[in-house]
């Protein structure tokens, strides 16, 4: 592992990097240092997603009031550096506020005793960020004045030294993330944002560096916030979907603990951080207070829809059949992820664009759009008003569609358009990458998979009647380990296990068998909390 505190020492870091592999992967993780187990689950995504970890320390100035714990806010390099390496980061990024903003941005005191804590930035002489004062000024935006431009000026320019293909950040600070989403789609940034879900103690208090400020007593105190937001939730999925009733919920448990003072529980969208009455798809509950002067922040996304089962597997492993049957079984909709890649693959042969040329095919796609009825009794996929639910289905489409699935640009553009089919979910989807990349909030999640001697020998079976019946099993066994191989080391949504899916192994199990599994765990996981 590399350590790094100079811009010139990680670009030349990243260069020779990208030099020897120009496709390579890289997920980068911003931290304030005083790493914990909340950090480390983001670590931890970043090095299973990418072919280079790396995680950035700074305690970043520009976020921090004229009465905050800057000065206090606490740092152990030494200790995080050892976290990191444990975890199997590839690099930190640990620089100074000078090297960050340079020399004429930062005002020390001359003494080395106090030249951290009197670190001041000097915002005029640098170029701002500043985001939606809609999305700044509410939240912890009312006690946090300048906060979120902080924020969104560091992000800003960690992106632009890294140019990372992915960044992960904690959903327990929903407000930054929110923001971080929009100033990357509003710079068209090339960096995927990816929200980790929230680490808790046993008691149920969020993971967080200032939790260190707290005594036992007090951690038991805070933990109120948790359970704040579990009855919050108990009362919306008991039916009433309104704010004023989640809220009164969240409030009256909040005030059952004397030593933590409220300074706010509110619902708002998680895209917009509008404030909400009634939520119609989504809502983020989150509540911010002080237990002692410690401030500490907490949220839950309180979800207006059905469920969504995503199914995951190799090749082989009969996703698509046994989909297709628990869509049944289970009174939900499936999603053929595999014919919206034939519809855009039916576009592109039609208009005789080269699916050689992916700038082309990026321009194609980018004004097309996609109409997908999901019913089974009236199944349709329109692409730019023109039916193509039949003619996706020829062979000519069949023979170029995995050319076409492998376009990044097409991947991303069907992948805004299979969350939009599941935006009131009650659907079921399969696919290799539906429960890590498409529904990662999905309540089911199952990976099918079998041993590959099964996969082959079901392979030959369907093969008997053809033109290749006459390859043989150790060919076909040699086939599907090296596509395997492929589809889990592509660059673009590799084929991996969701770490909350159920593994399904298949080798001795009949379909009907099964489907019996998949019924029983949506019934243990999802009806049984309904």
């Amino acid at each position: 592992m590399r350590l790094f505190t100079t811009i010139a020492a990680l670009r030349c870091y990243l260069n020779l990097q990208k030099s020897a592999a120009p496709h390579l992967t890289v997920g980068l993780v911003p931290t304030m240092g005083a790493l914990h187990a909340g950090h480390l689950s983001l670590i931890q995504r970043a090095r299973q997603e990418n072919a280079i970890a790396l995680v950035s320390i700074f305690v970043n100035p520009l976020q921090f009031g004229p009465t905050e714990d800057f000065q206090d806010y606490p740092r152990n390099i030494e200790q995080d550096r050892l976290l990191c390496e444990q975890a199997g980061v590839d690099a930190i990024f640990a620089p100074s506020a000078t090297e960050m903003f340079g020399n004429q941005a930062v005002e020390r005191t001359e003494t080395e005793q106090t030249a951290q804590k009197q670190i001041e930035i000097h915002l005029s002489s640098l170029t701002q960020v500043v985001p939606p004062p809609a999305m700044t000024s509410v939240l912890c935006g009312k006690a946090r004045p300048g906060h979120f431009q902080g924020v969104a000026a560091i992000v800003t320019k960690l992106l632009s030294l890294v140019q990372p293909t992915k960044a992960y950040f904690g959903q327990k600070d929903a407000q930054q993330l929110a923001i971080i989403r929009k100033l990357v789609l509003d710079f068209n940034l090339p960096v995927e944002i990816v929200a980790c879900p929230i680490v808790r103690e046993e008691s149920g208090l969020a993971m967080s560096s200032r939790n260190q400020y707290l005594t036992v007593e007090q951690k038991q105190q805070a933990s109120v916030l948790y359970r704040a937001l579990q009855q919050a939730s108990k009362t919306f999925y008991s039916g009433d979907r309104t704010a004023a009733v989640a809220l009164a919920a969240a409030r009256a448990a909040v005030a059952g603990e004397p030593a933590v003072k409220l300074e706010y529980a509110e619902l708002v969208d998680p895209d917009t951080l509008t404030a909400l009455q009634v939520v119609e798809t989504a809502g983020l509950l989150a509540i911010a207070a002080r237990v002692g002067s410690t401030r500490l922040i907490d949220n839950i996304i309180l979800r207006n829809r059905r469920p969504i089962v995503a199914i995951d597997g190799p090749a082989g492993a009969g996703k698509s059949t046994v989909t297709r049957l628990a869509a049944t079984a289970l009174n939900l909709f499936y999603l053929d992820t595999g014919a919206m890649y034939r519809a855009l693959t039916w576009l592109a042969l039609k208009t005789d664009t080269p699916i050689s040329d992916e700038c082309a095919i990026a321009e194609l796609i980018s004004s097309s759009y996609l109409e997908y009825n999901l019913d089974p009794a009236s199944k349709m996929l329109k692409i730019n008003g023109e039916d193509v639910t039949e003619a996706i289905r020829s062979l000519e489409v069949t023979s170029r569609v995995s050319e076409m699935a492998a376009i990044p640009a097409v991947r991303q553009f069907l992948l805004e358009e299979q969350r939009r089919c599941g935006t009131k979910g009650g659907i079921i989807a399969e696919g290799r990458d539906i429960g890590t990349n498409v529904f990662p909030d999905a309540e089911l999640k199952i990976f099918l998979t079998a041993s590959v001697q099964e996969r082959s020998r079901r392979r030959l079976l369907e093969l008997k009647d053809t033109d290749r019946a006459n390859i043989s099993l150790a060919q076909l066994e040699q086939d599907i380990a090296l596509r395997d191989e492929k589809d889990s080391t592509r660059e673009v949504a590799p084929l991996r296990k969701a770490a909350d899916a159920v593994e399904i192994q298949t080798d001795n199990l009949t379909v009907a068998e099964v489907i019996d599994r998949i019924v029983g765990l949506y019934k243990e996981r999802i009806c049984s909390k309904s």
